[in-house]
Formats: C-alpha cells, structure tokens, sequence
C-alpha cells in the first residue's frame, strides 16, 4: 500500500480563502485553522444517504478553497456512503499539505450497532482507516474517549496507539473528548499534538480552562459541535439565543459563522472542523475564518447565558 501524493505544483495566485484563518502546526504538519469534518458527508439531516457526486464536489470545493485538513473517521459512514472513501475518491492522489486526521476507539459494524475497542483492536481499526483512505500512515489518530465524565485510565488505549506511532503506521497522536488528567496521562506516554472536544459559545467555564492549558502547552484544541452547540449531532437549528444573532446582524453574516469566528478567535492554537454537505454552507464556514469580531462581541458571547445586552 502507497501513501499517494499529488506531486504536481499548483500555479501561483491570490491566498485561498481557508488562508485568512491563520496557521497551526499539529506536530511538523502546518494546517489552516479553517478545516473541514466529514461526518456530515455520508448522509442528510433526514438520515437518507447523501447524493455522491454532491459530497465529492464538496471534498474537492474544500481544497479549491485552501481547506487542508480534514478530520474523518472509519465509523463515518451510512448503508452506501463511506467518508473515508469518499475522501480517498475525491481527493486522492492527495496534495502534499494535506492533513487527514482520523480517530478510533468506537466501531460500527454493518448493522451500525456500536462497541468500543480494546487496545489490542485498535491496530485494527487503524488499519482500516488506511485501507479506506488509500494511505501508508495516518497522518494525525484521535484516541476517542468513550464518556469522559466517567471513564478512567486511558493509559493501555493510548499506549497500544504509541506502539503504532512508533511503528510507523501514525505520524502525530492526538485525544478526543478527554479531560486534563487524561491529556496528562496521554503527554506521559507520548507526545499529544492536539485535543478534540465539544466546545461552542456558552461553555461551561471548566472548558474555557481546558482550551487555554492546552494552549499554554502548544497543543491545538479541535472543537467539533462548534456551530450546533446544545444542539449537538441535531444542528444549530433554534439553539441561537439573541446575542449570536444580535452579532450576526451587525456583521451581515450567518449564526454560524459568528459561532465560527468566536471559536478562532479563542486562541491561535484553536482550530475548527465545521462539517457539512451543501457547498454553499461549506463556503460561508470558510469565509468565517476571515471575520473579525470585537473585544466587546467576544466578551459578550463570552459571558455566561442570559447575561449580557
């Protein structure tokens, strides 16, 4: 199995749109703080699989757009759709700055019936990750935690990924919805480039906490649910309350796009991977890495519910 790689130069012209995000390095791997996740691609809101040719235009409208990081997962898939090979068909042979980060720990089998791995499973898993995407290596592994409220010692799962690593098959090593002592845990064993948690406006203060150590680290801080917030694998839909959209107004752009810039405007090191099927969604959410808010707006999101103008 080849990793495959784009090796042709792209002619030179004014910066892609992603670009305005700023950049962030998760290990040696430069990345544009405005990516891309996948788990919208497979299938629609209603649960019906998604039109084919409609998601690999979307991967492909991605990268026109300088969208060079994009977070999947072998789990990512609906009865006919695959985001791991939907991204291998649209995307492959694949550019050279372009990071794919995936994660493993859950598994669906054909029935969508879910478990969780244990350690000696995950060279499976990740092996299917590189079956699917066509490559040699990952670049970045997510290990996902099952419940971080309750779970205990990530310490067998994590170490069994290190093996990987130094094995070859994983470049960087990241951890996903994970609490500080897990990340202390992770950083003993190996290094951890990055942390994925659900995080969006009204936080809890405890996760503000979380995102600015990581920071302080240099560890990026990957929120996923940064645009549904409550509203989680349901959607935004109803859950803006008057300050977001008050923001929005004065800005003449989406709810979405101000929850977006919010996230970014966290900290350098935050980086954002907002999903979705329509290219025309997928436009706005890059051009969201370019808008500025001010101090005011960012306190006023800021502050906890039903505070604030």
């Amino acid at each position: 199995m080849s990793s495959q790689k784009n090796d042709s130069a792209a002619p030179a012209g004014p910066p892609a749109p992603a670009a305005a995000s700023g950049t962030w390095k998760l290990g040696d791997l430069s990345v544009n703080r405005i990516g891309y996740g996948a788990m919208r691609l497979t299938e629609n809101a209603d649960g019906t699989p998604s039109d084919r040719d409609r998601a690999l235009a979307v991967l492909r409208r991605a990268l026109e757009l300088g969208v060079n990081h994009i977070d999947t997962a072998a789990f990512y898939f609906s009865p006919l759709r695959s985001a791991n090979e939907l991204i291998n068909r649209a995307l492959a042979p694949y550019p050279d700055d372009l990071v794919i980060t995936t994660k493993v720990g859950p598994g669906r089998d054909t029935w969508g019936v879910w478990h969780w791995a244990r350690p000696e499973q995950l060279r499976g898993q990740v092996e299917e990750n590189l079956r699917q995407l066509g490559r040699d290596h990952l670049d970045v592994v997510n290990l996902r935690v099952p419940r971080k409220e309750t779970t205990g010692s990530i310490s067998e799962h994590f170490g069994a990924l290190a093996e990987l690593r130094e094995a070859g098959l994983i470049r960087h090593l990241g951890i996903s919805n994970a609490r500080p002592d897990h990340l202390a845990e992770a950083l003993a064993i190996a290094p951890v480039v990055c942390v994925q948690n659900a995080y969006a406006v009204g936080a809890p203060r405890e996760e503000h906490a979380f995102l600015d150590a990581c920071g302080e680290r240099g560890i990026a801080f990957v929120p996923f649910f940064a645009i549904a917030g409550a509203g989680r694998e349901a959607g935004a839909s109803g859950t803006d309350d008057h300050r977001v959209l008050g923001v929005a107004r004065q800005h003449g752009v989406t709810a979405a796009q101000v929850r977006l810039a919010w996230t970014l405007n966290r900290g350098p090191h935050v980086l954002a991977i907002p999903g979705t099927g329509n290219p025309d969604h997928l436009a706005d959410n890059v051009a969201a890495g370019a808008l500025r808010l001010t101090a005011d707006e960012l306190a006023l999101l800021e502050a906890p519910a039903g505070t604030g103008a």
